[in-house]
């Protein structure tokens, strides 16, 4: 059983005006996700939902002034972000990057050897990619392509999930991985996510600001993010009230309590 857990977590960034004091954004995140849950964070654009999956992987942007955040009891504040990554964590961007000039073949070997700690067989890498692939749909032809350049939204985010399917991770972040994605796309998407699930008992964080991708990954547990913290808190019933009703009353309630 794996154990993230996020305590009194506070993140702040620099301010663009040099003299004035950093701005912060998360202020007291309490959080526990084990292998085998899903946990689903809502909220309002500018709610601090990305900031909490970058600063778990370790973005340098971002500066944690107060908090801890654990693995199995490791500090993951004490790792750097390749180790973070070696650890078990896993965050699939919502904007990936491109990288021009490394194929997806090398990358996603390379990737691998990092984390498993040796270099796959050859002959059995290849058949795990291929199947890793079919599964999700992808051209083979995408692997000599260089990482995302070119590739649709949708391409991009099934590539992530790619990565998420061969890195095998214990926690897997992520973060508006259905923005952008038409009705199969998702689906595809969605059901990458739910074979790595089944397969790795792994503890997912799905960040989002809809409803929709939750038709597709069922979380047991649901948390309303507003002004840095969450606000309230339940299960599949307060997605589907979130769904009807919006974050008016969330954000009304929060502003009042500040």
């Amino acid at each position: 059983m794996t154990t993230l857990e996020i305590r009194d977590l506070h993140v702040e960034v620099a301010n663009p005006d040099e003299n004035a004091e950093p701005i912060k954004i998360l202020k007291g995140v309490n959080l526990t996700v084990k292998s085998g849950q899903t946990h689903a964070i809502m909220g309002p654009n500018g709610s601090g939902k990305s900031t909490l999956s970058y600063a778990i992987a370790g973005h340098p942007k971002y500066t944690v002034t107060q908090g801890t955040i654990t693995l199995d009891g490791e500090d993951v504040l004490a790792m750097t972000v390749d180790e973070r990554a070696r650890a078990g964590l896993f965050l699939a961007m919502q904007y990936p990057v491109e990288v021009p000039g490394v194929s997806m073949s090398n990358f996603l070997r390379t990737a691998a050897t990092a984390v498993r700690g040796e270099a796959p067989k050859l002959r059995h890498w290849v058949k795990e990619v291929k199947t890793a692939m079919a599964e999700l749909e992808i051209d083979p032809a995408f692997s000599e392509r260089s990482v995302n350049e070119g590739f649709s939204g949708g391409e991009k985010k099934r590539h992530e999930i790619l990565q998420l399917d061969l890195l095998k991770p214990k926690i897997a972040i992520l973060d508006e991985t259905d923005s952008g994605l038409d009705v199969d796309a998702l689906r595809i998407v969605s059901e990458g996510v739910n074979r790595y699930k089944e397969r790795e008992n792994g503890g997912l964080l799905l960040i989002t600001h809809y409803t929709r991708i939750l038709r597709y990954i069922q979380p047991q547990f649901v948390h309303v993010f507003v002004g840095g913290r969450i606000v309230a808190e339940g299960g599949p019933e307060l997605a589907e009230e979130l769904d009807a009703n919006g974050y008016a009353s969330f954000t009304q309630t929060a502003t009042a309590g500040a």
